[in-house]
C-alpha cells in the first residue's frame, strides 16, 4: 500500500471532487468561507508545482436555494432555478479566491448530452485541454439548470461526473472528498462493526454489492454507490482514485504526499473501456 501511495507525488494531472455538504455550514447551509479558501490555496499549490488540477464542485442548487429562502422539497422548476442562481454565486466566490492566490479558474458545465454526443464530448475534451494548456484551473459542476432530473438527460451526481471528467482528460488521480473516511464493509454510521477498506486493487462484484445509495447527508445526492460507479470509470480509464473525508480539505495535499487518508483505488487500464457506454448501460439498468 505504501508503495502506491508513494507514487501518488508524481501524479500529473489531478481532479478533485467536492461535495455540497463540505462547502456548507450544517447548521445554516449557508456557504463556509473558511473552507472555501483553504481548497482554493489547496488547488493552486498543485498549479504551483506544475501539475494540472480541476475541480469538480457541487452546491448550486442549495446555495440558490439558501439565497432565495426556500425549503425542500423543490420542483424541478424550482431546482433549475436554484442552480442558475446558485451557480452565478458560487462562480463568483470561487473566482474571488482563486484571484487572491494570482489564479484563473473557468466554469464548465456539462450534461449527460455533452458526454455522449460525439461532436459536444470532442469540443468539451478540447476546451479542458486548451485551459489546461493556459494553467487555468476549470471548474466543473452538471448544468442542473438545463438538466431535467429525468434518467435520458441527467448525469446525476458529481462522483459519476468527476469520474467522467477524469477519463474525458486524461488526468492519473482522481479525489473523492466525502463526509465518510473512506470505503467500509458496511455504513459505519449504522454499524459499529464495519471494517475500513485501506485499498481496493481490484473492484469485484462483491464490492460493488457492498455499496449502498445513502449518505450522511441531506444536502449532497451521492452515496457509497455512487462512489464505487466512480472507481470503476476511473480506474478503468488508468487513473488511481481516492475517497476521502473532507472535513478537513488540507487532506488533499497530504493524500498527494503518500500519506494514508482514505481508501486509495489501484488503477486498472481497460484499453476496451468505453466510459460512454458505461453511463449509458447505467441508465439503462
Amino acid at each position: 500500500m505504501e508503495e502506491l501511495r508513494a507514487k501518488l507525488k508524481d501524479k500529473k494531472r489531478v481532479v478533485v471532487k467536492i461535495g455540497s455538504s463540505s462547502l456548507q455550514h450544517s447548521e445554516t447551509g449557508d456557504l463556509d468561507y473558511t473552507k472555501m479558501d483553504i481548497l482554493v490555496r489547496e488547488l493552486c499549490n498543485i498549479r504551483n508545482q506544475g501539475k494540472d488540477v480541476i475541480l469538480v464542485t457541487s452546491g448550486a442548487i442549495g446555495c440558490g436555494r439558501k439565497s432565495l429562502h426556500i425549503k425542500p422539497p423543490l420542483t424541478i422548476a424550482q431546482k433549475q432555478a436554484c442552480a442558475a442562481i446558485g451557480q452565478a454565486r458560487l462562480m463568483t466566490t470561487y473566482q474571488r479566491f482563486f484571484s487572491e492566490y494570482s489564479h484563473q479558474a473557468a466554469q464548465i458545465l456539462l450534461t449527460r448530452n455533452t458526454i455522449e454526443a460525439d461532436l459536444n464530448r470532442h469540443n468539451a475534451q478540447n476546451t479542458f485541454h486548451e485551459l489546461l494548456a493556459m494553467e487555468v484551473i476549470p471548474i466543473v459542476n452538471e448544468n442542473d439548470t438545463i438538466s431535467t432530473f429525468e434518467v435520458e438527460d441527467v448525469i446525476g451526481d458529481n462522483d459519476t461526473l468527476s469520474a467522467i471528467v477524469t477519463a474525458l482528460t486524461g488526468a492519473d488521480l482522481l479525489i473523492l472528498l466525502s463526509d465518510i473516511d473512506g470505503l467500509y464493509t458496511d455504513d459505519p454510521r449504522q454499524n459499529p462493526d464495519a471494517a475500513f477498506i485501506p485499498q481496493v486493487d481490484q473492484i469485484t462484484e462483491e464490492l460493488l454489492k457492498m455499496g449502498k445509495a445513502s449518505t450522511g447527508s441531506s444536502v449532497g445526492t451521492g452515496g457509497m454507490e455512487t462512489k464505487l460507479t466512480a472507481a470503476q470509470i476511473a480506474t478503468y480509464s488508468g487513473a488511481d482514485m481516492v475517497i476521502a473525508n473532507g472535513r478537513d480539505v488540507r487532506v488533499i495535499h497530504r493524500i498527494m504526499e503518500g500519506r494514508n487518508y482514505g481508501t486509495i483505488f489501484k488503477a486498472n487500464k481497460d484499453e476496451k473501456f468505453n466510459f460512454t457506454d458505461f453511463i449509458d448501460n447505467l441508465h439503462r439498468v
